[in-house]
This record gives structure tokens, C-alpha cells and sequence, in this order.
């Protein structure tokens, strides 16, 4: 009975531990969930209102909606072209990291040769150095070469700082990956690069969707180079060209809210892809291992 009883408490215990768990895991979702939404809602709410509500009702939910914050964006100004320039310099600048990151990460993690730790911390220490602090020695490489006020200026600025934390993510799973599949490949006459392509990159989607992620998301979002190394309007990026709204110092709220929304559409279309490639490759890479 006295072994009966104290399975039957402790089976009582796990089931109050089970309950407290999923209660607390169900709170701290609704929090974060409502730490993320409310500022997306608030943004929305306000691009749909006018100057006057949102001066005199800052509330919640618009009392009179108007969408002429989103046709004086699209219609009145130069925001079309500024988010052509984004994603123009975000997609180069992804496909760049992509490329060489995953190159310099195979050569480190894979081939043996003399210093190569030191080239590894140091790609390190370059990420962590702050962005402020390299904008006038970046400045002066971009007059040398003549790429100030260009696009293709600031894709060789951002890679200062997408490069090398791809080239770290990526070390770090080409040492998640055993050899063995490798050295079979070469066996079987493939090179170095062949291996690299058919059998090592195909294990790596996740880590692959991190680094355009973060790319990608990373130099969308960049400011302060833009603001630096561009001066013409038909090269401003979008978050230049967001600032630009402000006049003097009048603040247009709804105006800039309304760009604002638009401007999240293609980092949101580029999460909402790759997520499935995530899922995907994380149940394969699960399966496999």
C-alpha cells in the first residue's frame, strides 16, 4: 500500500510539473508574441491614419482609415526606386557572403595549412569590431577605388561585416559534418570543389538559410553607411530615403509609417520562403545523422 501510494503521489507530481511547464511555456509566448505584434500593429494602425488623428487620437484602432500615406509613397515619391536599391544591394551582397563565405569556411575546416587558427580568430575579431568605427578608413578605400555614391560601394562595404559571420556559422557546420563522407567523394574521384558542391553544401541548407538570412536582413537594414557613402538620390537605400521624409522638424508619423510597412514586405517574403527550407533541412539533416 505505502508503494502504491507513493507512485500514485509522485505520478501526481509529474502531472503538476507537466501542467506548470506548458502554463508557463503558454505564457511566455503570449508575452513575446504580444512583445513582437503590438509594435507591427501599432506601425500599420498609424500608416492608415492621417496627421490629425495622430496628433489628437493616438488610439488603437483608427476611427477614419485612409490609404493616401501609401499612394503619396508610391505615387509621390522616390520610395519605389529607394527599395529597388535595397534589395538590389541585399541580394548581391547575400550572394556574395553565400559564396566566398562558404569557400573560406571549407578551407579552414577542411584543409590543413600553417596559421590557419589565427585566420579563423581573426575573422572573428573582424565581426566584432563596431561598424562606427571603420566608416572613415571604409570611406577613404571607397574614394581610392572610386565606388563612393554607388551601389556596388556600399555591397563591398556591407560584406565587412556579413562575410565574416557567414565564414564563422559555416566553419562551424563543416566541422558538424563528418569527414568520412568527403574522403569517400575524393575515393570516388571527385575534387575538392566537386565534393564540395554535391556532398558537403547539400548537408549545409540550414546553415545556409541562416547566413542569407542574416545577409540579407543585415544589409536591408544597414543605415549609417548608406547615410555615409551615399549622396545622390538615385542611389539612396530604402532606410536613407525613409529619413529623407523628415522636413525640418516636422515629423510626417503616418507618412513614415506607411513606408515603413512597405519596407517589410521583402525582408517577411524572404523569412516566410526560407522558413520551409529551415524545417526541411533540419528534419533531413535529423534523419541523416
Amino acid at each position: 500500500m505505502a508503494t502504491l501510494a507513493r507512485t500514485s503521489e509522485r505520478s501526481r507530481s509529474l502531472r503538476s510539473g507537466r501542467l506548470v511547464h506548458r502554463v508557463v511555456m503558454v505564457l511566455a509566448g503570449l508575452f513575446f508574441g504580444l512583445w513582437t505584434l503590438v509594435p507591427l500593429y501599432w506601425i500599420i494602425a498609424t500608416s492608415l491614419k492621417n496627421e490629425i488623428q495622430v496628433m489628437r487620437d493616438p488610439t488603437l484602432i483608427p476611427t477614419a482609415i485612409t490609404f493616401h500615406n501609401y499612394y503619396s509613397i508610391l505615387y509621390e515619391s522616390k520610395f519605389l526606386l529607394y527599395i529597388k536599391n535595397s534589395v538590389e544591394v541585399a541580394v548581391v551582397t547575400t550572394a556574395l557572403s553565400m559564396l566566398f563565405g562558404s569557400i573560406a569556411a571549407y578551407a579552414i575546416s577542411r584543409l590543413r595549412f600553417r596559421g590557419r587558427g589565427v585566420v579563423a580568430r581573426a575573422i572573428v575579431v573582424s565581426y566584432l569590431v563596431p561598424g562606427s568605427l571603420l566608416f572613415i578608413s571604409l570611406f577613404e578605400v571607397l574614394t581610392e577605388l572610386h565606388l563612393t555614391d554607388r551601389l556596388s560601394g556600399l555591397m563591398v562595404v556591407y560584406l565587412s561585416f556579413t562575410l565574416p559571420f557567414c565564414t564563422w556559422l559555416m566553419i562551424g557546420y563543416f566541422r558538424s559534418i563528418p569527414s568520412e563522407l568527403e574522403e569517400a567523394a575524393l575515393v570516388d574521384g571527385c575534387n575538392r570543389v566537386r565534393a564540395l558542391i554535391h556532398i558537403i553544401l547539400p548537408l549545409t541548407v540550414p546553415a545556409l538559410v541562416v547566413v542569407t538570412l542574416f545577409s540579407f536582413t543585415q544589409s536591408w537594414n544597414e543605415f549609417l553607411y548608406a547615410l555615409v557613402f551615399i549622396s545622390s538620390d538615385s542611389q539612396k537605400t530604402f532606410t536613407v530615403g525613409l529619413i529623407g521624409l523628415i522636413q525640418g522638424d516636422t515629423l510626417p508619423y503616418s507618412l513614415m509609417m506607411a513606408a515603413a510597412t512597405l519596407g517589410l514586405i521583402p525582408p517577411m517574403l524572404v523569412y516566410v520562403i526560407s522558413q520551409r527550407w529551415v524545417v526541411s533541412g533540419l528534419a533531413a539533416g535529423s534523419v541523416k545523422g
